[in-house]
């Protein structure tokens, strides 16, 4: 899922091309401190010792130690083209499932703290919305409105309160770490919301059955 291409990296400002290991190495070393101690504990010094280069050299790239992370944490939640098997029930629960792993792979002693840093700055803010949040609400957008095309989801859905209801299953638990999320919970969120959403909730349900069914193994 991932892409080893690296964000928000300020462009060179002339002279000899920038080079992409360098960037690459710092990247890997910024998730690197994240996952070992969080991001109160990241700083560009130690970095720089890790991934072999200096601190003004990382400063060229990224603005603060707060948009390093970002730009680290949009390589590990890049996101692919969400699943379009023409099955609601299964492309919402494969969907959710993915971002449900890739958000659980942040530790919430990053997320938290990151959120804190950026929000009283308005560009921050921004960038921190755009780079973890917004690419999975599209991405579930872009289910949803397939969904309604095909006639399984109401014409007249809240299309932005329903994001907010998905995202937050996602969202909450990864800034908070209180619980974990399972498949079993997510299916039931998903079956809660789409009782309510749905044309024929049955339907769907009969539909995916008959695609589990197609592509199980026969003995």
């Amino acid at each position: 899922m991932a892409s080893r291409q690296p964000r928000h990296a300020s462009p060179p400002a002339g002279g000899r091309p920038r080079d992409p290991h360098i960037d690459t190495a710092v990247l890997d070393a910024t998730l690197a401190v994240l996952d070992e101690s969080g991001y109160t504990a990241l700083s560009l010094e130690d970095i720089a010792r890790r991934a072999g280069t200096t601190r003004p050299a990382i400063y060229r790239r990224w603005r603060g130690r707060a948009r390093l992370a970002l730009a680290a944490l949009a390589v590990r939640l890049d996101v692919a083209e969400v699943p379009d098997s023409g099955c609601t029930l299964c492309d919402l629960g494969e969907g959710l499932g993915v971002f449900i792993a890739a958000f659980g792979a942040i530790r919430p002693d990053v997320l938290g703290p990151l959120l804190a840093e950026c929000a009283p700055d308005p560009e921050l803010h921004t960038e921190f919305m755009a780079t973890l949040f917004d690419p999975p609400r599209a991405a579930v957008a872009r289910m949803l409105d397939r969904a309604v095309a095909r006639g399984d989801l109401r014409a007249d859905i809240d299309r932005e309160l329903v994001l907010d209801m998905l995202g937050s299953l996602i969202h909450y638990r990864a800034l908070f770490g209180h619980a974990p999320t399972s498949n079993t919970e997510v299916e039931s969120a998903i079956e809660a919301l789409l009782r309510g959403i749905a044309t024929d909730y049955p339907a769907l349900v009969e539909h995916s059955r008959q695609l589990q069914a197609a592509h199980a193994p026969h003995p």
